[in-house]
């Protein structure tokens, strides 16, 4: 029964939160004061059900209050509707306790309860009350509220907190459509349950699809009865000039006749099995995608308590503020919906804070005074996308490019180099923010980096837009279900292997004239950049291919910093997988994720495109990665000259690679000077250009390791500086380094100059 309750509680605060934002929107439409009075009236019924006295008088006095307001006798104004607000956080509350706890919350919450009772009843009697415009709505965790706007610190609404947590229990579709109808029935299922459900389901899908091709095997027995009936036909015909004995005769007329009717049996029988594969393919996949629905949730249910969080944020920031959301009822995976609360509280608070003036200011830009935040989330091409947009200020990119420069993230020509889409993935980096103070709300750049984490977590992609002056969009693209996986198939070594499609760049049939060779790795150019090429033979340690001519099936992985091509056997083309945990027992499986059954039952692996570009990173660095196989790449090797660039900005090092790619070398990067000094150690460099200031080991430490090694000593190293300082210059000619490139000189002809000097042009 208590967990009745709870159902009950959370759909009926919900209803009365929306009540109350939409009243306090348009204080006029007295008509939501109807759903607000039942609501209250329903919850009271169900607390008095389970004796839960403490919720029957809140909700009792709340429904007095609405009654009251719904026959005229009082108008509910903004202070009053902060009032309603705190009951409905302490009816919450009080939802998300066990019986033993109710009553040790109720003594601690004894004077709150108190004074809630206290001031509804004086405004449901009329009485004037004391208008309290900045004072948090849970008064236990009351701060002192400084008069500057920016920096008023939030009221902590306990009910948000609560009403974010998430249990085991999924809710079903009975759960869902409870919100709807109140008549129907609530079930409550494990989400192990109903994962093992959903498991049995797609079995039963793959088992019923055996028919087909058992059906197939049928009709080709029925062909051939066809042929020996013909044979027989034909034999009968050639001894009708012989001499045969009435016996003889007598059983070549049988023969033909049970082949006939062996014929028609099997006939009607195929028909038969055909209906019934029909049939039980029709019922396995409509009871596999009712499952599959159970794991569905409508968009809405996940983000209940944003309304009100927008509301109570923009209250204490003095702003005012609308939240509009669209596709509520958008089916969304449960396990992504849950994944999805974080993410969309930093973008919503980052809309409220940084997206939305102050009411006057936007009357002066001829801005209506109430902000507007748009919530949406839809189903497009496969994917499901979420945005979040508001109509504040934007961010103007010059402003975006200043910040950048002041945090020495990177160069000034860099900068200027930079399009606007790339100045807004900067916004995305931990600890990056436009902010120059800290307040509770926003300052420490930690928001945009939970929601990069978060959508990275389940291969899905950010996209950020700016209208300076006309608002912010941020769209977040993610996969539909967690359950159900587009892949590539391919075929390697006999066997097939699934790629996640939203990790494949491209898949390309690869001409062997287009593939180069350096020092034993092969490797081609794709738009403006060189990818290494490999087999997935090497990667998985499968046997390598037999010889091959013409082209080469290619899938490239990975994103535009970190690409691989794979070679493969075959490309088998787009599946959607129902995607199954292999056996706990087997741990951590190399480069695989997980597994998945086909069509006709055999099982597949679905690869860890991550993982697996992790075991190529470590194969190269470690020397253990051969070329790929003669067999299958035949190419006439040219040298080419090779150089690493070190440097800790991702901008930076796209930058020398793109630049020196372009005039034809080979370019590797490295993210700080560790990383340089492993990859300096493990490959064949013509050239090494590093930053100064690095993680972990600066320019000078490494140049100086370098020039100490026996091996190494007579690679060039080039040391470029941005802050053009005196003394690293020094540092850098005293480490042996054999060019100094001060600030200003890279973004110009002055590197590839001196590229040149050092170790001449691309090809020998």
């Amino acid at each position: 029964m208590l967990e009745l309750f709870q159902v009950e509680a959370e759909n009926q605060t919900a209803a009365m939160t929306s009540g109350l934002l939409e009243l306090e929107r348009d204080p006029a439409a007295i008509r939501h004061l109807e759903a607000l009075m039942r609501a209250a009236h329903s919850l009271k019924g169900a607390a008095r059900i389970i004796n839960l006295e403490v919720a029957v008088n809140l909700a009792h006095a709340m429904e007095d209050c609405f009654v009251a307001a719904q026959h005229g006798k009082i108008k509910l104004r903004q202070a009053e509707i902060d009032v309603l607000f705190q009951g409905v956080d302490l009816l919450l509350n009080i939802s998300k306790r066990s019986e033993k706890e109710v009553a040790e919350w109720e003594a601690q919450q004894s004077d709150r309860i108190k004074d809630f009772l206290v001031e509804l009843t004086q405004i449901t009697l009329g009485r004037p009350r004391r208008e309290v415009v900045d004072e948090p709505v849970n008064k236990t965790d009351a701060q002192p509220v400084p008069q500057n706007p920016a920096v008023r610190r939030l009221p902590l609404v306990r009910a948000e907190n609560e009403a974010g947590r998430r249990d085991t229990v999924a809710d079903t579709p009975a759960t869902t459509s409870r919100r709807s109808a109140p008549g129907d029935r609530v079930l409550r299922l494990t989400a192990e349950n109903l994962n093992r459900l959903l498991a049995l389901a797609g079995e039963s899908l793959v088992e019923s699809r055996w028919l087909h091709p058992f059906a197939d095997s049928l009709q080709r027995l029925k062909r051939l009865q066809s042929d020996l009936a013909l044979s027989l036909e034909g034999l009968r015909d050639s001894l009708d000039d012989c001499e045969l004995t009435e016996r003889a005769e007598g059983q070549m007329t049988e023969v033909v006749e049970r082949v006939a009717e062996c014929r028609q049996f099997l006939s009607d029988r195929l028909v038969d099995l055909e209906m019934y594969d029909r049939r039980s393919a029709n019922l396995s996949h409509r009871l596999y995608l009712e499952v599959l629905q159970c794991r569905m949730r409508p968009f809405g249910d996940g983000i209940r308590r944003f309304p009100r969080m927008v509301r109570d944020l923009a209250r204490t920031l003095g702003k005012e503020v609308r939240l509009e959301i669209t596709g509520e009822n958008t089916q969304v995976d449960r396990d992504i919906l849950e994944k999805l609360e974080a993410p969309l509280a930093h973008l919503l608070r980052n809309a409220v804070d940084h997206g939305c003036e102050m009411p006057d200011e936007r009357r002066r830009l001829g801005k209506p005074a109430e902000g507007s935040v748009h919530l949406e989330a839809r189903h497009s091409a496969g994917m499901l996308v979420i945005t979040v947009s508001d109509d504040g200020p934007g961010i103007e990119p010059g402003k975006l490019r200043e910040t950048i420069l002041q945090k020495r993230l990177i160069s000034d020509g860099v900068a200027e180099k930079l399009s606007e889409p790339e100045l807004l993935e900067f916004l995305l980096l931990p600890g990056f923010t436009m902010r120059d103070t800290v307040t509770e709300i926003s300052g420490r750049g930690v928001g945009l980096d939970v929601v990069q984490n978060m959508v990275k977590s389940v291969r899905g992609m950010v996209r950020i837009v700016t209208y300076p002056g006309r608002g912010m969009r941020f769209q977040l693209h993610l996969p539909l279900t967690l359950s159900v996986l587009r892949t590539l198939l391919v075929e390697v070594a006999g066997e097939p292997y699934a790629i996640p499609l939203s990790q494949i760049t491209r898949t390309l049939k690869l001409p062997q004239e287009q593939i180069k060779a350096l020092n034993g790795r092969h490797y081609f150019t794709f738009g403006e950049q060189q990818i290494g090429l490999l087999t997935a033979h090497q990667v998985l340690g499968r046997d390598q291919p037999s010889p091959t001519r013409g082209a080469l099936p290619v899938v490239i992985l990975g994103d535009r910093n970190s690409r691989c091509g794979l070679v493969v056997d075959r490309l088998l083309g787009e599946r959607e997988l129902v995607v199954q945990t292999l056996d706990s027992r087997l741990g951590k499986i190399q480069d695989i994720s997980a597994g998945a059954l086909m069509e006709d039952g055999s099982p597949v692996l679905i690869v860890d495109v991550e993982d697996m570009l992790r075991s190529i990173d470590k194969l190269i660095s470690s020397g253990q990665l051969d070329q790929a196989h003669e067999a299958v790449v035949d190419v006439t090797a040219r040298r080419v000259k090779r150089i690493l660039a070190v440097d800790d900005s991702l901008t930076v090092r796209e930058l020398e690679r793109k630049l020196l790619a372009g005039h034809g070398y080979i370019t590797d990067v490295a993210v700080d000077g560790m990383d340089g000094w492993n990859a300096v150690r493990a490959g064949n460099y013509d050239l090494v250009i590093t930053d100064v200031d690095l993680p972990r080991l600066d320019g000078i430490e490494l140049t100086t390791l370098i020039k100490q090694d026996a091996r190494l000593k007579s690679v060039p190293v080039m040391v470029v500086s941005y802050k053009d300082r005196k003394e690293d210059r020094l540092r850098g000619l005293e480490a042996g380094a054999d060019y100094y490139l001060a600030k200003g000189g890279f973004h110009d002809d002055l590197l590839l100059r001196a590229v040149v000097d050092l170790i001449g042009e691309a090809e020998e």
